[in-house]
């Protein structure tokens, strides 16, 4: 059976994984598999799970909060900012949905405190403006 390797980069850590015979991810497109000689192929992962099994063993599930996946001569790079492998369904959708509330709380209150500034700084630019007025 041919086989390739899947290399899973983050910030802080990274697996190299040998002997892999199927992957199976998503972009903006849709759902997409990957074989073992596969054409050059660059595309972005969605926010989500994907897939990928090594021989005749279990699926294994790859969280991701998007990601950059390249494939060339059968070496299958996975750029992310973090990722979590794990065999149980169950349980890797249960943590990949922590993750989502998460990170979608954190993205909203960045994008409060940058309304938050925006808010002010156009307000001191239009005291600014009023004072300019006032002098002349």
């Amino acid at each position: 059976m041919n086989a390739f390797t899947l290399q899973l980069l983050a910030a802080d850590q990274q697996h190299r994984i040998e002997g892999v015979t199927s992957f199976v991810g998503e972009d903006g497109s849709g759902s997409f598999g990957i074989l073992a000689g596969h054409p050059r192929l660059m595309t972005s992962l969605v926010f989500g799970l994907a897939r990928f099994r090594c021989g005749s063993d279990p699926w294994q599930y790859l969280a991701v909060p998007g990601a950059l996946l390249y494939f060339v001569d059968n070496q299958l790079q996975i750029c992310t900012r973090r990722y979590l492998i794990d065999t149980d369904y169950e349980h890797i959708s249960v943590l990949l949905q922590q993750q989502l509330v998460a990170e979608e709380e954190r993205m909203r209150s960045l994008k409060n405190s940058v309304r938050q500034m925006e808010d002010k700084i156009l307000r001191r630019l239009w005291e600014l403006g009023r004072q300019g007025r006032e002098v002349n």
